[in-house]
């Protein structure tokens, strides 16, 4: 784990393609390897997985739908959830998040059906 301190606007980061939409990956592994920290605006994701990391979704702006395994919930703003690994899941719909993943987002470890 790193100690370095980091402080970071979201305007100095240059948002990237994902399966998801666009991600504005504010801390990356790079950063820390124990933790990522994301701004991603989704729109209509692909189904995946992650085999070692665990995310905690945060709803910013939006309504939608997100598959959790079988389950299919309500997005609005303020929901909170945490996915851990190995669970399959995929927003529908236009929604703006904050994403946590632990240990650090890996692409290497994010897997597609």
């Amino acid at each position: 784990m790193s100690n370095k301190i980091i402080v970071r606007h979201i305007s100095d980061v240059e948002p990237v393609d994902c399966p998801c939409g666009k991600s504005t990956r504010i801390l990356s592994r790079n950063d820390n390897p124990a933790i990522s920290f994301h701004y991603t605006e989704t729109k209509d994701a692909k189904n995946h997985y992650h085999k070692k990391t665990a995310e905690i979704y945060f709803i910013l702006e939006g309504t939608g739908q997100m598959f959790l395994g079988e389950d299919l919930i309500e997005l609005k703003p303020g929901l909170c959830i945490h996915i851990p690994p190995v669970v399959r899941h995929r927003v529908i719909g236009n929604i703006k998040t904050l994403v946590i993943a632990t240990p650090a987002f890996d692409p290497e470890d994010e897997f597609f059906d």
